[in-house]
Parts: C-alpha cells; structure tokens; sequence
C-alpha cells in the first residue's frame, strides 16, 4: 500500500471515528438540560461563524440561489429538528442502528427513482441485508413486553432524518453542489433561517448551569461533525475512491453501537446487535470491491 493510499485510509478513520462520535455526542445533548432546539443553535450558530470567511475569502458564490436554499431547508433544518429530537426520546444505539443504515438505503432508491442510479446484483443485496437489520429493530420493539412510545417515536424521527439526508444527496448531486457549497450553504443560510425563529419563539434551556454542555456541542457538533469531517472524508474519497470510503462507513453503526451500549448502560437485546451487525454488513457488501468484482452486470 502506497503512502497516498495509507494517508487515504487514516483520513477515512478519522471521518468515521468522528460520524461515531457524532452519535455519542448527539444523546448526550439530549440527556442534558438542553433540549434539541438549543442543540440545532448551537451547532449551526457555531459553524455558520466559522464558515463566514471561508465563504467571504476563498468560495464565495451567491446563496440566495434556490439550489442552496433548498438544501439549506432539506440538509440543515429538517434534518436537524428530526435528528437531534430523536436523541431526545430514543437511545444513541437504536440512532447508530438507523440514522447510518437506512441513510444509504434511502439515497439509494431516491436516486434510483430518479434516474441517478441503476440496480445492481450486489446493491440490491446489501439493501436487503439492510432493511433486514433495520427490521429486527423494530421487531424486538414491538416483541418487548413494555413497549416504550418515546423510544418509537425517536427511532421514526431518526427515519426521517435519514429521508432527509437522502433527499438532501439528490439534490446535491443532481444541482453539481460541491462539498464546500453544501457545507457553507448549511451552515449560513440554516443559521439565518432558523436562528431568528429560535430566539423569537423556540424553548429554551441555555443558562451559565449547563456550559459545559453548550461548549462540548458547540465544538463538536458546530466544528468537528460538520467542517472537519467532512474535509477528512473529501480526502479520503479522493485518495482511495468513494467505495473504499463506503466500505469504512460500515464500521460507524458498529462503533457507535457498542460505544453507546457502554457509555450510557443502553439495554442490550438480541434484535438490536443483530441489527447492528447487518446494517454494518449490508453497509460495507454494497460497497466492497470485492463483492463488485463478482456482482458487476446491472440488472436493469
């Protein structure tokens, strides 16, 4: 393995480590006093700060472009008041579980449905295995002799969420928005959108109690999730390709998982490491190489 490809690799762990992270970090906000309308400031007030002179000094282009408005409204907005309010109700395993495995399954079938894909012999298994994984979730849920609401409640936002991210990498592709566009694009305009709305009518638990809270999601969610992560996986898809980059991505329901189940005493069931394992499965087969050499005809 080369030096460029070794670096690929490193960068790609970092991306991933962070995406788990992401996760861990995300309950904890929504264990804290905070609730997700404080999170969703946060995140956005922070990044859109930092991002404000990359955009003024170096990529400058004009916002106020239906394009960038709508994946600021889909990509930024949507997908944080369903995420984030998931963290809320649900445990950070049944989030690692579902936001990382149906993600790739929605923009897939969205792109197939629009013409951005084709069916394949190796997608098409690696969805199943997939939507298998994401089943035996819900099938211990509704197995469980105390069937939790808010915890339903959560795992269907967090569905949503993943919707929105995959219509939000539709659009993306379809419009030619590169990774520095969609960042600035969500960080800006979602910040200019949403923040108005916050201060005029949200709840709010922000107070000099919970700083440490403020702080570790302000660094975290406002930098590491959103500028540093996707930098990291930018480079690692130039440097070792974006199935390479996939197939790494299968590691994050794991890692995240099993963090969780760690960190914050989340009951273990034979339904949700099931789920896990397949999601990480299914994940990493529809994007191995070697499975494409094998399953490389499309079917369609």
């Amino acid at each position: 393995m080369g030096h460029s490809q070794t670096h690929g690799y490193l960068f790609g762990l970092g991306a991933v480590l962070i995406w788990s992270g992401f996760i861990l970090v995300s309950r904890l906000g929504g264990l804290s006093d905070l609730n997700h309308y404080d999170v969703i400031a946060l995140r956005y007030g922070t990044c859109a700060v930092i991002v404000l002179p990359v955009w003024w000094f170096k990529f400058r282009f004009n916002l106020w472009q239906f394009k960038y408005l709508a994946v600021a409204l889909v990509g930024g907005i949507a997908y944080a008041l369903t995420t984030f309010h998931g963290f809320q109700l649900a445990p950070a395993s049944h989030g690692a579980l579902l936001l990382p495995g149906s993600m790739p399954l929605f923009i897939f079938v969205l792109a197939l449905l629009v013409g951005q894909s084709s069916w394949s012999v190796q997608k098409m298994l690696g969805v199943m295995v997939i939507t298998v994984g994401i089943g035996a979730l819900f099938y211990g849920q509704f197995l469980s002799a105390h069937v939790d609401i808010n915890i339903i409640k959560g795992d269907g936002l967090f569905l949503l969420g993943a919707l929105c991210w995959g219509v939000f990498s539709v659009m993306i592709k379809h419009w030619g928005v590169s990774p520095w566009q969609a960042t600035i694009s969500i960080a800006i305009l979602t910040a200019l959108m949403y923040l108005p709305m916050y201060v005029l009518f949200a709840p709010k638990q922000i107070s000099q109690e919970v700083m440490p809270d403020i702080l570790t999601q302000m660094v975290y969610q406002g930098f590491l999730a959103t500028i540093v992560q996707l930098l990291l996986f930018v480079r690692a898809v130039e440097l070792i390709g974006a199935a390479n980059m996939g197939s790494l991505m299968a590691f994050v329901p794991l890692i995240a998982g099993v963090s969780a189940l760690i960190i914050f005493n989340e009951p273990v069931t034979a339904t949700l490491v099931l789920g896990l394992m397949l999601v990480a499965f299914g994940a990493w087969f529809s994007h191995s190489r070697l499975i494409e050499k094998m399953f490389h005809k499309p079917i369609l």
